[in-house]
């Protein structure tokens, strides 16, 4: 999958992923993807959650290692 921007959240807490993914969504293209990487194990169900209220699409989720991996695509 072919990523237009990266995000790195590491060692953040909720809500702070959240609203960096925002700002960096607010200035990307309709359609870019967004990959997130956070280690706040919160963040899967925030993210599911900000992408029903926003709009966006949550292209996928994973789970690597101590990581938690976030694309979102750009409503």
């Amino acid at each position: 999958m072919q990523v237009d921007r990266e995000l790195d959240t590491r060692g953040l807490n909720c809500p702070l992923p959240i609203l960096k993914a925002k700002k960096s969504l607010n200035d990307m293209a309709s359609g870019q993807l967004l990959k997130v990487v956070s280690t706040d194990p919160g963040s899967l169900r925030d993210f599911q959650a900000f992408a029903r209220q926003t709009g966006n699409e949550l292209v996928e989720q994973q789970t690597i290692g101590s990581d938690f991996v976030h694309v979102l695509k750009r409503r």
